[in-house]
């Protein structure tokens, strides 16, 4: 008995994915070239953080995205596959943007750092469409998405004068709304077979565990990689972990506390455990006390709980968006509360004695956070309605989050 599901792929992933891959050997053949360090030791002092960042992409955030019971294998190889590509294509846009000179630009391994975190607005903005959309759909949003951001930082460096690692970790706020404005235009009402597929197994909740410790282990490794100073490396590092101290005991605490029967939520665990760690990204060398950065934590812990308790209710309801893996909750709230805060601390060394001083830092700053998570509005809505085409061959909605649409299964006979 032949498969129910449809042969969308034989032609057009093959053919969507060779020729972007002979236009990225042709670019990097013609345009780049390899930096040679100055010193053996450049890339060994590089390479640990390079790695700790890989770790919390390949594997933590791909298996956060693991939780559907029937969509395992997408979830972990299509976010390899988005990464991969990504990549390449962030790594490009980098140079012709911010170093193109004579031509040629030169790959190192900072480089590819800024090229692997810039990706993760993807990873990101994913875990929003997950189940809705195929592998095309995929590659699509990947260069759309890579290209919002690239020209994003590109805006906050020059008219911002924002500095690399500020506009970097902006990565957050960025992707979450890019993620949920495509999944806001891309979304329909579910079908009952739909939401019976959506459902959670324990089995895949503790792979969901497993993504969640990684990028809790790692995450203080992202928030400072791309730190020169020694001084402020350290800081952004104890800051970083004491906030996802606070988060991550704030998260069992508070999901519990929103429990009838007082039961801690798995879900919310993973989505709030990891709060404390985007609440800080911007704001980590301003930080100079544990006790704000634990503060921000706990604030960030709670809020990603109520939202993630309250808020997709309400979503459905009144605008009709459907996130799949609550990424505003998880990396949207978060990061606007990041940014809010951001604000206050970059105003406070300032004192009240020169107010034309402080306006102008205030304005800078409000503009550092509103700028991404305008674009990221913009260009999820606006990518949306180009995944909408029916030449991507999209899904149906009765394949929503099912593996078997994409990947052979020879030990089944007739289908799940």
């Amino acid at each position: 008995m032949g498969s129910k599901y449809p042969k969308s792929f034989r032609i057009s992933l093959p053919l969507w994915a060779v020729i972007l891959e002979i236009v990225f050997i042709l670019v990097f053949f013609f345009f780049t070239t390899y930096e040679i360090p100055s010193k053996k030791s450049d890339l060994l002092k590089t390479y640990p953080a390079f790695q700790d960042i890989n770790v919390m992409l390949v594997l933590g955030l791909a298996f956060l995205k693991a939780s559907l019971w029937r969509y395992t294998w997408s979830s972990v190889a299509f976010n390899l596959f988005t990464l991969a590509l990504g990549v390449q294509w962030a790594v490009i846009l980098d140079g012709f943007l911010f170093y193109l000179s004579r031509w040629r630009f030169a790959i190192n391994i900072h480089r590819i750092i800024k090229g692997t975190m810039s990706t993760m607005t993807v990873l990101i903005s994913s875990g929003a469409t997950l189940g809705k959309i195929n592998l095309v759909q995929l590659i699509v949003m990947t260069l759309l998405e890579v290209t919002a951001f690239q020209g994003t930082k590109k805006l906050m460096q020059e008219l911002l004068k924002v500095d690399e690692h500020q506009s970097l970790m902006q990565i957050h706020i960025f992707g979450a709304y890019f993620g949920v404005a495509a999944a806001w235009y891309l979304s329909e009402s579910e079908s009952n077979t739909a939401k019976e597929k959506e459902k959670r197994a324990v089995a895949s909740n503790l792979f969901t565990a497993l993504g969640t410790l990684f990028l809790w282990i790692f995450w203080p490794t992202f928030n400072s990689a791309l730190l020169h100073n020694p001084g402020e490396k350290e800081t952004a590092v104890y800051n970083t972990y004491y906030a996802l101290a606070v988060s991550a005991v704030t998260a069992m605490s508070f999901s519990a506390a929103t429990h009838s029967n007082g039961k801690i939520s798995m879900t919310h665990v993973h989505r709030a455990t990891l709060a404390g760690g985007v609440v800080v990204g911007v704001s980590t060398i301003l930080i100079k006390s544990p006790w704000i950065a634990m503060a921000l934590g706990f604030s960030a812990g709670t809020i990603a709980v109520i939202g993630d308790k309250y808020l997709p209710g309400c979503f459905n309801q009144v605008i009709r968006l459907h996130d799949t893996c609550g990424v505003h909750s998880t990396f949207g709230l978060p990061a606007l509360l990041g940014g809010l805060i951001y604000i206050l601390l970059v105003a406070r060394p300032t004192g009240w004695t020169n107010l034309s001083l402080i306006g102008n830092k205030i304005l800078i700053s409000a503009g550092s956070l509103s700028l991404p998570m305008a674009m990221g509005l913009v260009g999820g809505v606006l990518t949306g309605l180009i995944l909408s085409f029916n030449i991507w061959k999209a899904p149906h909605e009765a394949k929503y989050f099912d593996d078997q649409a994409f990947w052979e299964f020879p030990h089944l006979a007739v289908g799940f």
